[in-house]
């Protein structure tokens, strides 16, 4: 046949001439331009495979490349000020080769060194970030030795250092230019992370680069909508199906804000929890033991009766369901509630009650009388009142509609809205990062808004989270606090300590001459076990203690240095109470609610929730200014209703102080207690991003269109 003689591809030509020629092809490959599709797969939509990713950022959708923002950190300066910061102290001194090639590129572009950065029209920005793009300018240069002119392309500030970075041998320059870059998207694939054939493939004109970026609940209504017709809707009918049970299961679970493409790494425990819950819905298993830890974290009251009803499906399935968790709807849907105590650490590895939910209201424990009602947070006797207000304009990052937020300045806030409404993007993406480079020069990327107002009354910004104080055993309480210091120089002054002539450093477990060289001070050694995680076991020489026997020889009224970082907060108090330093640390331990963690336990023992009050207890021990901004995401995650309690004192004590504390939070106990509650919606992801009411909870509580106005107004009520 003519396509079998032409090779797959011929020609068809009409022997009038109104008709033009056609090409007809079996390759894929369009005749005009070259270019040709391969055999498509599944493999040529997954940005894992070769097949599929982008051949530029090999699928992961985002490149290291320098970025402006960090070159230009202060928009306000002159380019003579120093606004370029690699090159500010050339650009003040005035002189040298590089100040040459600069003011040659002033003259030939009538670029004002003099205006501030942000005032310079864009393109003449461009031409100093990115360079002339092949045009040469006129170089003067003069010194001792004589004068000329010289002729060179200007390759742009970005490039420069980017060639540089490239071309240097030292580790030293490579770490310096390494603090200009940032994660930048992908300039090829545009972040899609696909090659340029797989994202021209169109289903009813939607590609999937499309699909990916759609939320769980509008990816639902796209497929649960899509009309094919003919052979195309037998073959995807089977598909369809499947993909809109899976999303109807990431939707039971409460995730139906979470776009498909989101990262791993930025989803909370809590949403990687249901997001494994969810694939556990479609294997329909039964005899299965789930075990679930505080599922309920970041989600909104809203939801926590969805993934309620989730947990009960899989029991109904003839599964067991155990879920560690703190929140009071679920232990009043649970058939059998163990509850620990009666204290935490050494106070507690009891079972206090152990029955149904309904026993439960009517037994004496600490839990029980929280979730019985017959003890509660009260709500505060006054609600303060702003000096002042610190403004975010025209907030954008994420899905954020150009809102404008004002933070009353010395009160006690509280950002809510359901789960993706915007409250993490607004606080930890813009007011966080912003605050950073403005008043501590941090190299932060911060997302997208016109300005902050108001910054004046801010003289310092912490951003205080659940992340470990430590990696590794050798950090714990006492290191963290800076307690441990006065300890060391205790144990120095006496006269043992003396006699043998030993300084605060032999009391450091960190350091050679008084710690133990046999597990280097850590107390304990690691064993590899390849293939499963490591295992620490005691330390043979000195038995976990740290130290050698020498340095144990030496007391304080009775007590080695090991014995101290043995001892509880709460006894350490008492033991101490004649050193007035060193009793305000530890009194702001028990403050914080941390009585009765030891002194020397290592970090990677503690819980997120001890981890953060360490830091709040570090903060309370502080002599401050008054006009420092505190910011907290979720604070009450992993915390009994005891612990919230005293979470609000300490956060109180910071307000009274001056302060400002900001916290992200879907606690009611906790919003009921603010002075000013922020809220966004009114639903996640691309319907929320909007402030829907702010003011005090009562006021909140009022909002017709509020789903926490809703739940909170019940709780007020009480």
């Amino acid at each position: 046949s003519a396509m079998r003689e032409g090779e797959g591809s011929l020609m068809v030509v009409c022997p009038h001439d109104s008709v033009p020629p056609v090409r007809l092809s079996q390759r894929r490959a369009c005749m005009a331009c070259g270019i040709g599709l391969p055999d498509l797969s599944p493999q040529s939509f997954s940005f894992n495979s070769p097949l599929g990713m982008c051949p530029t950022c090999h699928g992961i959708g985002r490149r290291m490349e320098m970025d402006p923002k960090l070159v230009v950190p202060d928009e306000s300066l002159s380019i003579r000020q120093g606004a370029i910061e690699p090159w500010a102290s050339v650009m003040v001194r005035g002189e040298g080769w590089s100040y040459e090639i600069f003011a040659g590129l002033e003259r030939a572009y009538g670029i004002d060194f003099d205006q501030p950065w942000k005032e310079l029209p864009r393109k003449q920005r461009e031409i100093v970030l990115r360079g002339t793009g092949g045009r040469r300018i006129e170089v003067e240069h003069r010194n001792r030795a004589g004068a000329g002119k010289w002729s060179i392309e200007f390759e742009g500030v970005l490039n420069t250092l980017l060639r540089r970075y490239s071309e240097t041998k030292s580790e030293a320059m490579r770490q310096y230019y390494q603090k200009y870059f940032s994660d930048a998207e992908c300039s090829d694939c545009g972040g899609q992370r696909l090659r340029p054939e797989s994202l021209a493939v169109r289903v009813q004109g939607c590609g999937i680069d499309e699909v990916v970026r759609m939320s769980v609940d509008l990816a639902r209504s796209h497929f649960g909508a899509l009309s094919l017709e003919g052979q195309h809707a037998v073959v995807a009918r089977e598909l369809l199906r499947e993909i809109v049970g899976r999303l109807d299961f990431l939707r039971s679970v409460g995730l139906g804000y979470l776009t498909l493409d989101r990262g791993g790494p930025s989803l909370s425990g809590g949403e990687a929890q249901r997001i494994r819950l969810a694939s556990q819905l479609g294997s329909e298993l039964s005899g299965v033991m789930y075990v679930l830890d505080e599922p309920s974290i970041g989600l909104h009251a809203r939801d926590n009766l969805r993934l309620i009803r989730t947990l009960e499906r899989l029991r109904d399935a003839g599964n067991t369901v155990i879920v560690v968790e703190h929140d009071a709807e679920m232990m009043l849907h649970a058939d059998h509630v163990v509850d620990f105590g009666p204290g935490a650490g050494e106070h507690g590895g009891r079972v206090v009650f152990s029955g149904s939910s309904e026993e439960l209201l009517r037994s004496s424990t600490s839990t029980g009388l929280y979730v019985s009602g017959a003890k509660r947070i009260e709500l505060p006797a006054r609600r303060r009142r702003g000096r002042g207000t610190l403004v975010v304009r025209g907030a954008r990052a994420n899905n954020l509609k150009g809102i404008d937020v004002a933070f009353p300045l010395g009160t006690f806030i509280t950002v809510t809205g359901v789960s993706g409404a915007g409250k993490s993007s607004l606080v930890t993406g813009i007011l966080h990062p912003a605050l950073a480079r403005s008043l501590h020069q941090a190299k932060v990327l911060v997302g997208d808004h016109d300005g902050i107002d108001g910054l004046e009354a801010i003289d310092k910004c912490i951003h205080i989270d659940q992340s470990p104080i430590g990696r590794t055993p050798r950090s714990n309480p006492a290191t963290y606090t800076k307690a441990f210091d006065l300890v060391r120089d205790l144990f120095a002054r006496t006269q043992e300590a003396r006699a043998f002539g030993f300084g605060p450093g032999r009391f450091s477990f960190n350091v050679r001459g008084g710690r133990c060289e046999a597990c280097e001070g850590d107390g304990v050694k690691r064993v590899e076990m390849h293939f499963l995680p490591d295992v620490y076991v005691p330390c043979e020489v000195c038995e976990g203690k740290r130290y050698n026997e020498a340095t144990l020889r030496v007391h304080y009224r009775g007590m080695s240095i090991a014995d101290v970082l043995a001892l509880p907060v709460l006894r350490a108090r008492e033991e101490f109470s004649a050193h007035p330093k060193l009793a305000r640390i530890l009194q702001t331990l028990c403050d914080v609610g941390l009585d009765y963690v030891k002194l020397g336990q290592p970090a990677p023992t503690l819980s997120g929730g001890e981890a953060q009050r360490v830091k709040l207890s570090r903060e309370l021990a502080r002599t401050d200014t008054g006009k420092t901004l505190y910011i907290l995401d979720e604070p009450t995650t992993g915390l009994h209703f005891e612990d919230i309690q005293k979470l609000l004192g300490v956060l109180g004590r910071l307000v009274d102080a001056g302060n400002t504390v900001v916290v992200i939070e879907h606690n009611l106990d906790v919003i009921k207690c603010a002075d000013h509650v922020i809220d966004l919606g009114p639903e996640g992801g691309e319907q929320g991003g909007r402030v829907l009411v702010q003011g005090t909870p009562e006021r909140v509580a009022k909002h017709p269109k509020s789903l926490t106005g809703e739940v909170l107004a019940r709780v007020l009520a009480r």
